[in-house]
């Protein structure tokens, strides 16, 4: 699968084998959130900065188009619910991987809410969508969350590293999920799972050293990387703070 080798090297780091993704994708989900107004400068600063790939929708990819400026990956999300829904865990495909190609996408993603009441309508899309990646040798990073009414925690090791495993399972290149809350912990969820394991920023952190110190948990414990969304384009400097987090996925800072 050459074409998907090469698309992979597009988003991962070749030297050090990780990957610092930027989910753009929120727009969908919550609106024009403060960061995501002008997309082509936020992206300019977050490439600057030397993130690997940003991720969002189909619709905008134009308008964050850049000309110029230090190139960066993309990958393009499949998924999409909006906080107004009945039920915002509940994922549908709105993109496939043949408009993704159309696109110029290096991957697609999708989000798998396990827990969920549409669980098993999820879990059908991605096997769908493994299916079409295989076929086009595109890469998948799929976004592994637990949530639900059965899920107390869904932090705790036992339920991450399971949904991780679930997105290995089914034929993922690559999986997102929460982070544990330590090294020691995390190494249980990079452990059970065959394939790279990257951490999601989730809410907006208070401090930079709260956000660094998550990231390079993740790492020591054997994590490929992050993919953090608005705790980088939210931030008062995305290029700097993507640099600091840069120093530490791929080597720099210890």
């Amino acid at each position: 699968m050459i074409g998907k080798k090469i698309r992979l090297q597009r988003i991962i780091n070749r030297e050090t084998g990780r990957m610092i993704v930027v989910p753009i994708d929120h727009g969908v989900t919550v609106g024009p959130i403060r960061g995501l107004v002008d997309l082509a400068d936020t992206i300019d600063k977050i490439a600057g900065g030397g993130a690997n790939a940003i991720l969002q929708h189909k619709g905008l990819v134009e308008s964050g188009y850049r000309g110029a400026g230090k190139d960066i990956g993309l990958i393009i999300h499949l998924s999409a619910s909006t906080i107004l829904a009945p039920d915002s865990n509940a994922k549908i495909l709105v993109c496939t991987v043949e408009e993704a190609l159309m696109l110029g996408a290096d991957a697609v993603s999708v989000h798998i809410n396990l827990g969920a009441n549409t669980e098993s309508r999820m879990l059908r899309n991605i096997g769908q969508v493994t299916k079409s990646c295989m076929e086009w040798h595109m890469p998948i990073l799929a976004m592994m969350y637990t949530r639900g009414e059965k899920i107390k925690n869904e932090y705790d090791v036992n339920v991450v590293k399971h949904a991780a495993r679930v997105g290995a399972e089914l034929g993922a290149d690559i999986v997102k999920v929460n982070y544990t809350g330590s090294p020691e912990s995390f190494h249980e969820v990079v452990q059970g799972c065959p394939v790279p394991v990257v951490i999601a920023g989730g809410e907006k952190m208070e401090s930079d050293e709260e956000l660094l110190n998550m990231v390079k948990g993740a790492i020591d414990a054997g994590g490929a990387g992050v993919s953090i969304g608005r705790n980088i384009f939210q931030h008062k400097d995305p290029g700097e703070i993507v640099s600091k987090i840069a120093d530490i996925v791929h080597g720099k800072r210890k």
